[in-house]
């Protein structure tokens, strides 16, 4: 099984709202609502949101299986740490090993110094032993008002990277 990951450009805008569509309405489908979902994938993750995240700093990444593209990612550097806002593998795809080799990946990609952190919803269990797996830990609970009358009930993580 041939893997590779690679920066993504404005020209994968498509592929990366293909993959969020189809990822978002089978493994979201248990822990938010339907409603929600659209909302989400409305709002954060057509092609619009996705081409203004990298107009505004967000790097995109993408891994493939032989050629087929697998799983997203986008991370944005802050001032003293990094903001992992998407991170999504193919539901199809989980406990393969293509998420960890996928991660790893992006640790190559970024300052070493500098921690990761990330929001993820508080029932999305399997999200959080694959974040607790690779290292991260929990740092806060919080509610985030997204609009729409939706919150998302999250854990903020925190990876700091081995010295």
């Amino acid at each position: 099984m041939q893997i590779a990951f690679r920066p993504a450009t404005s020209l994968d805008i498509s592929t990366i709202n293909f993959l969020a569509q189809k990822i978002w309405r089978i493994h979201y489908s248990n822990i938010i609502s339907a409603e929600q979902i659209e909302f989400m994938l409305l709002n954060r993750y057509s092609s619009r949101a996705i081409e203004e995240g990298m107009k505004s700093g967000e790097k995109y990444f993408l891994a493939f299986r032989e050629s087929e593209a697998v799983a997203y990612a986008s991370i944005e550097q802050k001032n003293n740490f990094y903001y992992l806002h998407k991170f999504y593998l193919d539901v199809s795809k989980h406990r393969t090993g293509i998420g960890k080799q996928f991660f790893h990946y992006l640790l190559s990609q970024i300052d070493a110094s500098k921690p990761i952190r990330l929001q993820v919803n508080r029932t999305n269990y399997k999200a959080i032993n694959f974040y607790f797996k690779v290292g991260f830990v929990i740092e806060q609970v919080g509610d985030f008002d997204i609009g729409g009358g939706y919150f998302m009930n999250d854990f903020v993580m925190t990876y700091h990277h081995p010295l």
